[in-house]
Parts: C-alpha cells; sequence; structure tokens
C-alpha cells in the first residue's frame, strides 16, 4: 500500500469558505474512501489582531464592511455557495465575532490525540450552525466534550497560556510562505490549492495521485 500523502490545511474556524470547502472535501473523500490523503489542519487567523475577548458582531462588520449593507452584499455569494454545499449558515443569532486563538489551542490539542478533523468540524458547527460563542473557554470545554476529549483538562489549559505562542508562530509562518487567505491546502508539500474547491476538482486530484502512485 502506497504511503499517504500529506494534506495541509490553513483554515480559520470562523471563515465561512473554509466551513463550505471542508464540506465539499468531504464529500469527494466520501465518494473515494481509498483517498491517499493524511490531513492535517493548520491555524491561519482572518482576524489576528481581534480583541482577546472578542467583539460584538455589529461592531465588527461596521468596521469590516462599513455596515449591514456592505456585509450582506460581501456575503451574499457565501449564502449562495454554502446552500449549494446543503449548509444553512445562522449569521442572523451570532451576536460576538470570537478572537479564534483558543479555537487553534482546541484544535491542536485535539490533533494530539487524533481528533483533529473531529474538533474542526465540531467548531464549524457550533459557530455556523449554533451561533455560539467559540471564543468563550467554557464553550471550547463543551466542544472538547462532545469529541470525547477531557473537558476538565481543556478547561485548565485554556487558562493557562500553553501553547499560545507556537499557534502564533505557525499563522506567522504561513504567511511568510505567501499565504494571505483561508481555506489554502497543500498537497503533499508542494502544490498550493486556494479556496473552496469543488468535489469535482478533488476528485481529479485524488485520481491522479492514485494513477502516480
Amino acid at each position: 500500500m502506497p504511503d499517504p500523502i500529506k494534506l495541509d490545511i490553513m483554515s480559520d474556524p470562523i471563515c465561512p469558505w473554509c466551513y463550505i470547502g471542508k464540506t465539499r472535501l468531504d464529500r469527494a473523500l466520501q465518494d473515494h474512501p481509498d483517498h491517499p490523503f493524511a490531513i492535517e489542519w493548520h491555524p491561519f487567523q482572518l482576524n489576528p489582531d481581534m480583541p482577546a475577548e472578542g467583539m460584538d458582531r455589529r461592531t465588527y462588520l461596521e468596521r469590516k464592511f462599513g455596515g449591514k449593507e456592505g456585509a450582506v452584499k460581501a456575503y451574499a455569494p457565501v449564502v449562495e455557495h454554502a446552500q449549494n454545499a446543503g449548509l444553512s449558515i445562522n449569521f442572523e443569532a451570532m451576536r460576538r465575532t470570537p478572537n479564534t486563538l483558543d479555537a487553534h489551542r482546541l484544535i491542536h490539542w485535539a490533533g494530539i490525540e487524533g481528533r483533529q478533523t473531529a474538533a474542526v468540524s465540531a467548531l464549524f458547527n457550533a459557530y455556523f450552525v449554533e451561533a455560539r460563542d467559540i471564543g468563550d473557554p467554557e464553550v471550547l470545554a463543551d466542544i472538547a466534550d462532545s469529541i470525547e476529549m477531557d473537558a476538565a483538562v481543556v478547561a485548565r489549559l485554556l487558562r493557562t497560556d500553553e501553547d499560545r505562542q507556537a499557534i502564533i508562530d505557525r499563522d506567522a509562518h504561513s504567511r511568510k510562505m505567501g499565504i494571505d487567505s483561508v481555506p489554502t491546502f497543500i498537497v503533499g508539500n508542494r502544490h498550493a490549492v486556494p479556496g473552496a474547491q469543488p468535489p469535482e476538482l478533488w476528485a481529479r486530484v485524488i485520481a491522479e495521485l492514485t494513477e502516480a502512485s
């Protein structure tokens, strides 16, 4: 059996295109259960300067898009592509835009336990479907519990600076590599595939990699 091929994914749990991109990738992987990928998720904060406590979402949208009208225009293609992917995003219920550093710490710790993709999925669901504040340590501990991690351990770690600088450094490293938007997928440490690509593209990539192995 050929060695697995690394698929590195730069992503942020509050990035709607990352949510859509993961859903499309998942569809291709389900259709090709013999795919060659070994997946690892990497931190990239859309808002690295976000206050640690996050920000009122309306204030955030006004600053980023100049108000509700600008936000509606910016998010229209997101809503369309999400619906086409079978997803519903509960923008109306969202009250805060969080700082995602702690969410990335949770993803990192989940990876140590072999639950990284489960953590990413749970964070996307919590934020986009349930409109929960994934910058809240209690919410993150609850998410950890939902994927069979030790919530008490996660809660204790979140009260420390454990792995905080490592996440910041990894984010900075991705930017130095030239990555300036997410999702970005890197296939086999060689080919960068930016954006929420359709399942058909991933099917072609899987076929090409399978033929070449």
